[in-house]
């Protein structure tokens, strides 16, 4: 059953990596797993929960940075270090096969920290913001999941270390919302329209 799983990741992985390469995923990929390209849009959001929100906001940007610390240590440190599983770019059964469009970075591939801390934000923001921001549903996921498939497209991860790390993030996300939204039950905007 494993090997099974192993051998279909596998599979999935070369169907990404190589059977969706082209020139656009080639120049677009590596930039939606970059961190830095994502800067203006977490700006944003610390000026957006700030200005609408007040101290309700702090305490939402306070949230995420928790979420966020709880999901990378938990993804990086005690799993990633507990499974201990090579990445694909580092495969040295793979190094002729796989194409690696960014550096490959040491450590270990399972759980995906970008899955599972962009998941973890993503919920975290559609269960505190939802019932205002119906859009943020699907915006969360689309940006969740977009840099969770670039992470296999360019080499650095397998299929399973995104769902798996998707799935983690999202158990994380889906607890600190609800604990915000028990802390916090009513998120009014501060400023009110006269």
């Amino acid at each position: 059953m494993i090997d099974q799983l192993l051998s279909w990741d596998r599979e999935v992985f070369f169907a990404i990596n190589q059977g969706l390469s082209n020139a656009v995923f080639d120049w677009l990929m590596p930039i939606l797993r970059n961190k830095y390209a994502w800067a203006p849009l977490y700006l944003f959001i610390i000026v957006f929960c700030i200005r609408n929100y007040k101290r309700k906001g702090i305490a939402v940007i306070l949230f995420i940075l928790i979420t966020f610390g709880i999901s990378d240590h938990i993804s990086s440190s005690v799993i990633k270090n507990s499974v201990q599983r090579v990445r694909p770019c580092r495969d040295v059964e793979l190094k002729d096969d796989i194409i690696v469009r960014v550096n490959c970075s040491g450590g270990y591939s399972f759980t995906s920290s970008h899955a599972t801390n962009h998941f973890a934000m993503a919920v975290f923001l559609i269960l505190v913001f939802y019932r205002r921001w119906k859009h943020i549903l699907w915006i969360g996921l689309l940006w969740a999941g977009a840099i969770s498939f670039a992470q296999v497209y360019v080499g650095v991860h397998y299929p399973l270390d995104i769902i798996c790390g998707a799935i983690l993030g999202t158990l994380i996300g889906c607890l600190t919302g609800l604990l915000f939204r028990f802390i916090i039950p009513d998120l009014t905007p501060a400023i009110k329209a006269s």
